[in-house]
């Protein structure tokens, strides 16, 4: 008997995967699993939806986007995992109630909660510190107030050597993720694009999102342009730097020399209370053409055990989606040699995931457009920009009813 297994394609995924399909095949001979990594694409959304159309989906896949469910089971492509009768204490041994219960569709679970990568602000010690600024921003105001002083030309050349940040510009939706949507989320204390189903975007927090970053790029404190030198974060050529865990391995890695913090990402002055964020949550499926449903989900829970969970740290830099990942005396030693993941383990429980919302690749990139003629260039207002998105959003979810 054999299944297959698609990680992620990422180097860190893939040896993951690798070192866990071994000892689970010298464990179970007689279950062997084939691991392959889900094949390279623009995104892995559009992978799996064509493999489930031609029926050569895998047994199991560990880059469940959640935001895509609806599609996956609308197409019948998954299984409903709390039909196995120990799926509830599985799930439940490892996971919150509450956090669970934001992975339902309707009346079942098709993923299992596995990863998330709070997404949230990295700063540049010393190009803050040369700029005079001691303080890390932490709200609108005192990013730009920064980023006055931090952008600059470095040599009289004319030119800005030094940014305060930069983002891809280009308007591709998942690029969204790391800019509009996690600080939506943060402005707005913790909402999504839907409510009820309905389009819920249109108010003051996601205007003050685009003015933010519209505030950003006409100030040149963003460039216009997409670097293509190398990241200019690693290059230290931005103070500021909007990503996940997975970038502590990377600056570990490339760019050892640099002192840097992480907060999370700014908020609109007046804001009070907890600041959320995108978690950037990646799941745990079975798809139907399985023929061996049991074996497979028997594989998912080796994938979810504790031991396993702390392999996922250690060798990936990602956070296991865990009640007791913070108290758990197992998980004790890899925080204490890696105190940068304690921040995001503790911003893990201010966290928000995509909606669940058909086609939702078409509404970022909707929003995309927008963001692009409203912040990037600066044609059009952030409330007009905003009721743009909406509507086309709500025309989007029109065509899918």
């Amino acid at each position: 008997m054999e299944l297959t297994y698609w990680p992620a394609p990422n180097p860190e995924e893939i040896r993951l995967a690798d070192t866990l399909v071994g000892v689970w095949n010298r464990l179970h001979p007689d279950i062997r699993v084939r691991m392959q990594p889900i094949p390279v694409s623009q995104s892995t959304e559009e992978v799996l939806l064509a493999a489930i159309a031609g029926k050569t989906t895998p047994d199991v896949c560990s880059n469940i986007l959640p935001g895509a469910m609806l599609e996956y089971t609308s197409a019948g492509g998954l299984i409903a995992l709390d039909e196995f009768s120990d799926f509830d204490s599985v799930a439940l041994g490892r996971t919150p109630k509450d956090v669970l219960e934001t992975f339902r569709s309707g009346d079942h679970y098709f993923q299992i909660p596995w990863k998330t990568n709070p997404v949230m602000m990295f700063y540049n010690l010393r190009l803050l510190e040369e700029a005079g600024i001691t303080k890390l921003p932490k709200t609108y105001g005192e990013y730009l107030a920064a980023a006055r002083t931090v952008t600059r030309d470095t040599n009289g050349d004319g030119q800005t050597d030094i940014w305060m940040g930069e983002r891809d510009i280009r308007p591709i939706w998942w690029q969204r993720l790391f800019d509009f949507f996690p600080f939506y989320i943060a402005a707005s204390g913790g909402k999504t694009l839907f409510e009820n189903g309905s389009v819920a975007f249109v108010n003051k927090s996601s205007e003050e999102v685009f003015q933010f970053f519209q505030d950003c790029y006409r100030n040149g404190y963003f460039p216009h342009t997409y670097f293509q030198g190398g990241d200019p974060f690693l290059l230290e050529k931005k103070a500021s730097h909007i990503s996940g865990p997975w970038e502590v391995a990377t600056l570990r890695k490339f760019a050892p020399q640099m002192r840097y913090d992480i907060v999370p990402v700014p908020v609109p002055d007046d804001y009070r209370g907890p600041v959320y964020t995108f978690g950037n949550f990646k799941n745990i499926a079975i798809f139907s053409t399985t023929r061996h449903p049991r074996e497979a989900w028997e594989f998912v829970k080796f994938l979810i055990t504790a031991e396993h969970d702390l392999l996922l740290l250690e060798i990936c830099n990602q956070l296991p989606i865990r009640g007791d990942l913070t108290a758990n005396p197992l998980f004790g030693d890899y925080f204490r040699r890696n105190p940068k993941m304690t921040t995001f383990a503790r911003q893990a429980a201010f966290t928000r995931e995509m909606d669940a919302a058909p086609d939702l690749k078409e509404i970022f990139d909707a929003i995309s457009q927008e963001y692009e003629e409203c912040c990037v260039y600066g044609k059009t207002p952030p409330a007009e920009a905003i009721r743009a998105a909406a509507q086309r959003t709500q025309l989007i979810v029109n065509w899918n009813k």
